[in-house]
């Protein structure tokens, strides 16, 4: 009678233990994930790039923050306490911008900055998320102004620093400040994260010329920028600033816990009707064309057909699409569910609602596709807190997932659209017969999460780039 009282003593603590995590993650991963939110080398880099109308130079960014004594961590932000920094956001939505802009704003908060926060674009009617978020923020002691009135005016004059995200945010300037803008853009950092041809438009990117710099997630989107801006508007790009994003602490703690990362992975599989010893492969971000979630289901099915035709032996395999929308199926949607009724795979392929909460899917999945199409993702942060789990990621050889998968050592590239769908389905395979391999590669990419994409890398890269950036605001014709 005993045996039973204690398996479910354990169960229950398990269950304890899965509901704080979860908890957690409902508010830290909100913080730190969609930012899905480039041809460059995939070779480790120990500099930022810094693209010149003229050419590419290369500024050297301190490898690591500054041990005190006493063994603490002093921040590499340090030198921004008392500052006064207006951080302007196109819009305040659960996207991949806007929460990356609120982590920058809890990282200058943490240093002792004075933050305060501008949502340029917000909607006339209630809006749960833009109240919770800014709640969140409010919490963390950033003040939230409007986007238009006296108060930000004097705010943005005042400010020592002001950043816009996204190259939408650039309205603002002319709408709000008008005459001010003069003042304005010699201490302006633009930060950028869009790929798409339609970003680039002069109403949104007029003044880019004479911002004190431009800040951007990967090195290939850098020079796209670079190129569309000067050969599509006749204009060129400040100088310009890369910076790799990293993990935030709370997902780190979570991937380094091995009673977490079990927890997480039974419940999950349970929901999700896998075995433990089934191979999951898995794809997180929104369900978009773009993301190109049908040609990683057609690599999949081509897969089991590979496995089947060579008989080889493999554990059972499965596919999870995360980021559905199960209240509004797009027509692209239904197209995926259809083809996989079509096809007979329906047991083996698994959708799941878009969620905040992924770091339970990392711990539960053995392999991540990032499959983003075209240009690729601008850096692809997914890709970079699946390699924290130890998980091998099959990605597309475009965007900044070239500048984070090492071809073969963290992972294995293939090409974007329909070319690459057998080299994908081939990928799979080849990880689906070789445990040895599978679990080798996975290491590889947390060593190199560990080396150079953590919080504390993304802060002393971006510390680098505002140090310059105030100084040239006090020496606007250097």
């Amino acid at each position: 009678m005993a045996k039973p009282a204690t398996a479910g003593w354990i169960s229950l603590q398990n269950k304890r233990i899965l509901l704080l995590l979860l908890v957690v993650f409902s508010a830290s991963t909100a913080i730190a994930l969609f930012l899905r939110n480039i041809n460059e080398s995939c070779e480790p880099r120990r500099e930022a790039t810094v693209a010149l109308s003229s050419g590419v130079d290369r500024v050297q960014l301190p490898p690591s923050p500054v041990v005190v004594a006493g063994g603490g961590l002093k921040s590499p932000l340090g030198f921004m306490r008392s500052k006064l920094v207006v951080l302007v956001s196109h819009e305040l939505s659960l996207s991949g911008g806007p929460l990356l802009l609120m982590e920058l704003a809890f990282l200058l908060r943490s240093a002792g900055a004075q933050i305060v926060w501008v949502t340029y674009q917000k909607p006339t009617e209630t809006n749960e998320v833009i109240y919770s978020l800014e709640q969140k923020m409010l919490d963390r002691g950033v003040q939230v102004l409007s986007a238009r009135g006296r108060e930000v005016i004097d705010a943005t004059l005042k400010a020592d620093l002001v950043v816009l995200n996204t190259a939408v945010a650039g309205k603002w300037l002319d709408a709000v400040l008008k005459e001010h803008v003069p003042q304005v853009l010699p201490k302006t950092l633009w930060w950028i994260h869009e790929m798409r041809g339609h970003y680039f438009k002069l109403e949104y990117v007029k003044h880019l010329p004479i911002v004190a710099g431009a800040m951007i997630d990967s090195h290939t989107t850098a020079e796209y920028w670079k190129n569309r801006t000067h050969d599509r508007l006749g204009i060129n790009m400040p100088q310009t600033y890369v910076v790799h994003l990293g993990n935030s602490k709370e997902l780190m703690e979570v991937a380094e816990d091995s009673v977490a990362r079990r927890v997480l992975r039974e419940h999950i599989r349970e929901s999700l009707g896998v075995r433990n010893e089934d191979l999951l492969f898995a794809i997180i971000n929104s369900v978009s064309r773009g993301k190109g979630q049908d040609l990683f289901l057609q690599a999949f099915y081509e897969s089991l057909r590979l496995v089947q035709e060579q008989k080889l032996q493999v554990p059972s395999m499965h596919a999870v699409v995360v980021g559905s929308d199960m209240n509004a199926q797009t027509k692209f949607e239904t197209e995926l569910r259809t083809f996989v009724l079509k096809k007979g795979i329906q047991d083996r392929v698994h959708f799941v609602n878009k969620t905040l909460t992924v770091a339970p899917y990392l711990a539960a999945i053995d392999v991540l596709v990032q499959n983003s199409q075209a240009r690729g993702e601008c850096f692809g942060r997914i890709t970079i807190e699946a390699m924290a789990f130890q998980l091998p990621v099959l990605g597309t050889a475009a965007g900044g997932t070239t500048e984070i998968v090492v071809n073969g050592s963290t992972g294995f590239l293939h090409p974007v659209g329909k070319e690459g769908v057998s080299q994908l389905a081939k990928n799979m395979v080849k990880l689906a017969t070789h445990v040895e391999r599978r679990l080798t590669v996975g290491r590889k990419g947390y060593e190199r999460v560990k080396e150079r994409f953590m919080e504390q890398h993304m802060a002393s890269r971006i510390a680098s780039v505002l140090k310059e950036i105030l100084q040239k605001s006090k020496h606007p014709s250097s």
